[in-house]
């Protein structure tokens, strides 16, 4: 990723949501000997992107490999934050119908309150036709979930980092693998059923489609946290017209009239 000059400083900007996460994990150490921007806490970034990027370039990936038809499957999405409920709502609108897993009391309660269902993997392994990892973290589909999973499973990370789903289980405990098609591999387990991986259990948007669509990697990618310019750059292509604050309802909001309409907390 290219650097950008600031002065006398080099910065690395880090735009991915996990990637991140493990930034703030090297900075106590000393390990982080960069100064980085991070993108991800625009809104522009995490919400547009993650949220809307990955909802379409998520069946993109999954068509361009398999054509499987998503409507009447059982999709199993792990995890519900802004990658999860896009391409939880993406796999629900082709018909598809969606069992979420998550770790945190709020989002499985968003998730309910969604209409999905919210299961265990250890519950939902048994039910999914279609698994999507999202969460970021290790050890999401291990052994026992393909042992239990129906024939034909379609199995595929959009997370950044190949530790969600076990591939070394899957590929130490298989009779035979097929490479059906470039990163399509179907693994016949010992128990007769058949395990789909698509993109080696790396990024599927990307492994086996072209990512995002451009308009939206223009409003997310470009932006270094100017959130309210970058989005309002964009309307005209949608046809979204704004209504302007006249100076007595910005008085009385407290606001400025023409932006920033959000507090720092929103942005941050």
């Amino acid at each position: 990723m290219d650097k950008l000059e600031w002065g006398s400083v080099s910065l690395q900007p880090f735009l991915t949501t996990t990637g991140v996460h493990n930034l703030y994990k090297m900075m106590p150490n000393g390990i982080l000997k960069v100064p980085t921007i991070n993108v991800n806490d625009s809104v522009t970034k995490s919400t547009f992107d993650n949220l809307y990027g990955c909802q379409e370039s998520l069946i993109d990936g999954i068509k361009r490999a398999t054509d499987v038809m998503i409507e009447g499957k059982v999709a199993v999405v792990a995890g519900y934050g802004d990658v999860s409920k896009g391409c939880a709502q993406a796999l629900r609108g082709l018909g598809a119908q969606v069992i979420i897993t998550t770790i945190d009391p709020i989002t499985a309660l968003q998730a309910a309150m969604e209409g999905y269902e919210v299961a265990t993997m250890d519950e939902a392994c048994k039910e999914g036709n279609i698994f999507v990892t999202t969460t970021g973290c290790v050890d999401i589909i291990l052994g026992r979930h393909f042992q239990q999973m129906k024939d034909d499973t379609i199995v595929c990370n959009i997370g950044h980092f190949i530790v969600e789903i076990d591939v070394k289980w899957l590929s130490e405990n298989t009779m035979e693998k097929v490479n059906i098609k470039p990163q399509v591999d179907r693994y016949w387990l010992k128990n007769g059923h058949r395990i789909i991986l698509l993109a080696e259990g790396c990024m599927v948007n990307l492994g086996c489609a072209m990512g995002h669509p451009s308009f939206v990697m223009s409003n997310s990618f470009m932006n270094l946290k100017m959130d309210e310019a970058v989005t309002e750059a964009h309307l005209g292509k949608l046809n979204v017209k704004l209504t302007k604050l006249t100076e007595k309802q910005a008085q009385y909001l407290g606001m400025p009239i023409n932006s920033p309409f959000k507090p720092d907390h929103y942005h941050h």
